[in-house]
């Protein structure tokens, strides 16, 4: 019993339009592109991916890391901030060093993480008003 492997294979018969010497016709296998622009348009879906990439997905990643870090430039305390979670407060303090932050809601002190902060509101200049009597 012969033992063949999977991926030997004979030589491919001579292409008939090799044999006589005739050029290969367009709707035959083996022609050449059409056109210097049969290898470009391969490569077409790449390109737009890549393109993609740089329209939309690169400024939106851009601006969301901006506003981020305005979001921690904007923590300082007394500011009023809303977590992640939909917790409600106001700050107590901030480390600079840390990526923790000390908030104060109704009766209860809570350490969070700064990258669970939603939105930071500056409550200082309401709060520095004398109440009208």
């Amino acid at each position: 019993m012969k033992f063949l492997p999977v991926f030997a294979q004979d030589t491919p018969p001579a292409d008939p339009a090799g044999q006589t010497g005739q050029p290969a016709g367009p709707g035959q296998a083996g022609a050449a592109p059409a056109g210097p622009l049969g290898n470009l348009m391969s490569f077409a879906p790449i390109i737009l991916i890549g393109l993609f990439f740089l329209v939309v997905l690169l400024p939106a990643q851009r601006r969301q890391k901006r506003e981020a870090a305005d979001r921690l430039a904007k923590m300082k305390p007394g500011a009023k901030v809303i977590l992640n979670s939909g917790i409600v407060g106001k700050i107590v303090t901030v480390k600079d060093g840390e990526d923790e932050i000390v908030i104060k809601s109704d009766d209860t002190k809570l350490r969070v993480l700064k990258a669970s902060v939603a939105s930071v509101t500056d409550d200082s200049a309401t709060t520095s008003e004398p109440a009208k009597s």
